[in-house]
């Protein structure tokens, strides 16, 4: 969908005021996949984020990037949430704000912990478990990433305004080039999608179309 009226005039006034400049591709990226699971798709789940067809549509843009990242032979990285303390004391405040958050209670037998099907990790692609919004925060990813010289990543997943923005602004902090994919982004509400989308483009990365990552991702590291 092209941009209205109103959003060319917002995203002119950021860039007026000093935002939304550049960030530009490194030369070594990877593939951010933030938390697709089945809680996300699923009629009936708490996180369902299908009734916004835009959402319901990620996971096709996403197989898309997946296929793109393993012909360019380009490192992929998936991230998922997992609790394992009957209480829930290892999900912290975090859960007091979010009790959704006992989808995934390891264990718990309700499947929507589990990979969306045909969006499932090979041998030899890295496996981040999370307990927290941010890929990076208490996890091992950041030494992962450096161990292998990667420079930018193209993030996609869910939820845009949650896990993927956490995701995105640690990753802008770390010195990453954040490299969002609207169309691989899922959100409850298509405001909030929006909304969000236009906030990490104008402060924390930038966001390129599903064909602009598909191409780099091909190119791999040459």
């Amino acid at each position: 969908m092209p941009p209205s009226d109103d959003s060319r005039s917002n995203q002119a006034r950021y860039v007026a005021a000093g935002f939304s400049h550049k960030i530009g591709w490194g030369t070594k990226p990877a593939l951010l996949l933030v938390d697709v699971c089945n809680a996300y798709w699923t009629p009936g789940s708490p996180l369902d984020t299908s009734s916004n067809p835009a959402s319901a549509a990620a996971p096709a843009s996403i197989g898309r990037l997946v296929d793109a990242a393993r012909e360019g032979e380009v490192p992929l990285i998936w991230t998922r949430v997992e609790y394992t303390e009957p209480d829930m004391s290892d999900a912290g405040v975090f859960f007091k704000k979010a009790p959704v958050l006992t989808v995934f209670q390891k264990n718990n037998q309700s499947g929507l912990e589990d990979w969306v099907p045909g969006l499932v990790p090979r041998a030899g692609e890295i496996v981040i478990t999370k307990r927290y919004p941010s890929a990076f925060f208490a996890t091992d990813l950041n030494t992962r990433l450096q161990l292998k010289g990667i420079d930018t990543l193209v993030v996609c997943g869910v939820s845009t305004s949650g896990c993927v923005r956490a995701s995105t602004l640690d990753g802008m902090c770390l010195g990453y080039r954040p490299m969002v994919v609207s169309e691989a982004c899922g959100d409850r509400l298509p405001a909030v999608h929006d909304a969000n989308i236009f906030d990490m483009n104008a402060k924390m990365a930038d966001v390129v179309s599903e064909t602009e990552a598909i191409e780099k991702l091909k190119q791999g590291w040459r």
